[in-house]
């Protein structure tokens, strides 16, 4: 696993039960993802300039503790799959502090043509570099 996120929980990302609202686990496990993508090679230049991009087909989110303002939260990330169009990963998402894992995200990914808007094959290199992280 790679660290994909690190960051702290500020007022503004709870709700009015004082935790963390659902939208901004949505957020910190989006940016991971993409820090995550990025270490294979898919990152925004790339993709730009091959017309390619991913979409998330499927994300299931664990709730194990409450969060809130102050906490300071890291997210490890790794790649389950890496098939065909596909990408699966796992997200863990715990508490800098206490070490304390307070959620968990699999998101299943497809990976497209962003003009076509249909599924592609991922590229060659990005399934072998996948092994390696």
């Amino acid at each position: 696993m790679i660290r994909t996120y690190q960051g702290t929980v500020y007022p503004w990302n709870c709700d009015h039960m004082n935790h963390m609202n659902v939208q901004f686990y949505v957020e910190k496990f989006d940016q991971a993802t993409w820090n995550l993508f990025s270490s294979l090679g898919l990152t925004a230049k790339y993709m730009k300039e091959n017309n390619s991009g991913m979409v998330a087909l499927e994300q299931n989110i664990k709730y194990f503790r409450e969060v809130v303002a102050g906490e300071v939260l890291g997210i490890n990330s790794h790649f389950l799959e890496v098939y065909g169009k596909k990408i699966l990963l796992k997200h863990i998402m715990k508490n800098l502090e206490t070490g304390i894992v307070v959620s968990e995200s699999e998101l299943l990914g497809l990976y497209i043509d962003t003009v076509k808007r249909k599924g592609i094959e991922i590229p060659e290199f990005v399934s072998k570099k996948w092994n390696e992280i």
